[in-house]
């Protein structure tokens, strides 16, 4: 069953490359594509830009005045500094994207599951409880950004716990939802999130990694989406297909 962890790792990686071209009723998956995509690319740029602008006063109150720290110490802080703060930006304004564009990436997973399976399923109590589901897993990926900043921080270990910190929320988010559409609970998600760690985690940490190739990290909102779906389908079938164990 931990295959699947490779196969969700090269879904999120493959995805933006075919997820608008070669999944059944691609044509009119784009539309529904087109703006979370823009989203995305105006607000990654600015979180980015703005992250930027933001280094020299983050620089003066984390870091010592000029010449307190040893040349070899100064340097990495400073640029680590760059890095983390840009990257938060970065990260928080991909989250917005995401929420603005919440209700079309719904729709885009719906059509990715009836395309997959015929007819998406809907076990969710109604709207309401779909609204506020998803606003809690919005905020969420919302409040992982300044822990992706601070987390950056602590010595040596401070960049792998920043990488899985922010895989964790981006699997969260992308599965959200596929797994509100089957009426779960943001605890029932944590859960099946535990159970299935291996495979989200290597899912979200794919995810990751797309925010640094160029011209993909503008993909990523519906690519990430459309595999989260098929991720959460496939997990289905394989529940259902194991022997029952007594």
């Amino acid at each position: 069953m931990r295959h699947l962890m490779l196969a969700a790792v090269l879904l999120a990686l493959c995805t933006p490359l075919t997820a608008q071209t070669a999944t059944p009723g691609a044509a009119a998956k784009r539309p529904l594509a087109a703006l979370p995509c823009l989203l995305a690319m105006a607000l990654f740029g600015l979180g980015a830009f703005l992250g930027l602008l933001l280094v020299p006063r983050v620089e003066a109150v984390v870091l010592p005045p000029p010449g307190r720290l040893p040349e070899w110490i100064a340097l990495p802080a400073s640029v680590l500094l760059w890095i983390a703060t840009a990257g938060a930006g970065a990260f928080l304004g991909f989250g917005l994207a995401l929420v603005l564009a919440a209700p079309l990436l719904d729709q885009l997973s719906r059509r990715v599951e009836a395309s997959a399976r015929g007819l998406a399923g809907d076990a969710s109590p109604g709207l309401v409880f779909e609204l506020s589901e998803s606003l809690r897993g919005a905020l969420y990926f919302l409040i992982a950004a300044p822990g992706l900043f601070l987390l950056g921080f602590i010595p040596f270990v401070g960049p792998f716990l920043s990488l899985v910190w922010g895989a964790r929320a981006v699997a969260m988010q992308m599965t959200d939802p596929a797994l509100t559409r089957r009426g779960m609970s943001f605890r029932d998600k944590r859960r099946w999130h535990r159970q299935w760690r291996a495979e989200t985690l290597g899912f979200g940490l794919a995810g990751m990694l797309g925010f640094v190739v160029p011209l993909a990290n503008l993909l990523l909102g519906p690519a990430l989406v459309t595999g989260g779906t098929l991720l959460v389908l496939e997990l289905e079938e394989t529940v259902a297909t194991s022997p029952a164990t007594g």
